[in-house]
């Protein structure tokens, strides 16, 4: 059965192809190695290439209910970019987020730092853990690994790994590093951080006006190994105003920051050299995310779980959870859109290795998890409707603020 012949059928199509037995029941945890018995909804038109329909899969741990988002990015009036509240450094609803940019459909993305406990006193960003574009715009980032939010990485696997789509409108996972640097009259000083809620021991980041409100004093605590290690004492800011150093500071401060103004933060080995900075000074930002396949006009962080329609090794199978996932399949031009129900009561979730296996069965080469859990919201806004509407059930029943989305939007 062809691809051209499954379009609005496509989960279908996908069950064909891998021959699934539908059943109930559950099997000890960790037994299930092959595809999960999966039955699904009526496919439902929420835009001209985009569609919506329900799902139950049946699992090491039992039966639980998801929902699954299609969108044809062959389709001319299909577009993906980034979802976010309007800074980096802040938190909105899924359904806030794609009302504001009028989306169709949208999921919750990365992991985010949503807890400070190990640091007293020291205030939740709410920042996003990896890199971020939003219409060809860089915006942020990765923390170190061991500053990250969110399940245990798989080997090979790093904080800098996204889902991206490029100007074709074609997807792909990729591995985004920051390549920047601060060129001062002192020097050119290299960039280990863009609006990131945590550097590297001895790293020097820059904040911009995307940052948002929010204090960067979290960007001097934890080691590249231990987020919960203490807040460095060495730490240091420069203020930067079109072009000149207009402040400088051993107290890191908070935003906003205005448009013409970045601040650079630098802890240790990067403090040292903010000191040498004076007032007057020259200084300007250079910057970019470098991916592996060109440049990218949407990228989201994300854990890579599957790659060529192989589960990644070294994933949990025992662990279940309410997952959030996005898949990429036909050959970059079909993604998948996955979140969980999260009741209790009724649902007993995936592990990271079933969810791999399920975006396998629902059509994805390639495929990642995302923040799931409380943070685990699906939404789409039927045509003509004025806001968009939470599909699936989070855990606790409401909708948990998040750090950013994939937001699909369609023309017509």
């Amino acid at each position: 059965m062809g691809w051209s012949r499954c379009w609005g059928r496509v989960a279908m199509c996908a069950v064909a192809a891998v021959g699934l037995v539908v059943g109930e029941g559950a099997l000890a945890p960790g037994a299930a190695r092959g595809a999960p018995a999966v039955t699904y909804g009526r496919a439902v038109a929420v835009a001209p290439g985009v569609s919506y329909r329900t799902f139950t899969v049946t699992a090491s741990h039992g039966l639980t209910h998801g929902h699954l988002v299609v969108a044809d990015l062959a389709n001319p009036r299909v577009k993906v970019d980034l979802l976010t509240p309007g800074a980096v450094g802040a938190r909105a609803r899924v359904t806030a987020m794609a009302d504001a940019r009028r989306a169709v459909a949208a999921v919750n993305g990365d992991f985010f730092d949503i807890s400070e406990t190990q640091h007293p006193g020291v205030e939740t960003t709410g920042a996003s853990v990896g890199p971020a574009i939003e219409s060809g715009r860089p915006l942020k980032g990765a923390v170190p690994d061991g500053q990250r939010f969110g399940p245990a990485l798989p080997p090979g696997a790093t904080d800098r790994d996204v889902l991206g789509v490029n100007s074709s409108r074609t997807a792909r996972l990729d591995r985004l590093t920051l390549q920047g640097t601060a060129d001062t009259s002192r020097g050119e000083l290299r960039l280990n951080g863009l609006n990131q809620y945590a550097l590297p021991v001895g790293g020097i980041g820059a904040f911009t006006s995307r940052w948002g409100a929010t204090s960067w004093a979290r960007a001097a605590c934890g080691t590249d190994t231990s987020r919960g290690a203490p807040c460095t004492p060495a730490a240091y800011e420069v203020t930067v105003r079109r072009g000149k150093v207009v402040a400088t500071s051993a107290t890191l401060g908070h935003g906003p920051v205005p448009a013409g103004t970045f601040v650079l933060v630098g802890r240790e080995k990067g403090a040292r050299a903010l000191r040498a900075l004076r007032t007057g000074d020259r200084a300007s930002l250079r910057y970019r995310l470098g991916g592996r396949g060109g440049p990218l006009e949407f990228a989201v962080g994300g854990m890579p779980v599957l790659k060529g329609r192989a589960p990644l090794g070294g994933l949990d199978d025992r662990t279940a959870a309410t997952r959030t996932g996005a898949g990429i399949g036909g050959h970059g031009h079909r993604l998948y859109l996955v979140a969980l129900d999260g009741s209790a009561e009724q649902n007993s979730g995936l592990t990271l290795a079933e969810l791999a296996r399920l975006m396998r069965v629902l059509g994805a080469d390639d495929a990642v998890n995302l923040d799931g859990g409380g943070s685990s919201t699906l939404a789409t806004r039927a045509r003509g409707d004025r806001h968009a509407v939470v599909r699936n059930r989070p855990p606790g029943s409401f909708e948990r603020a998040v750090a950013n989305g994939i937001g699909i939007f369609a023309r017509g």
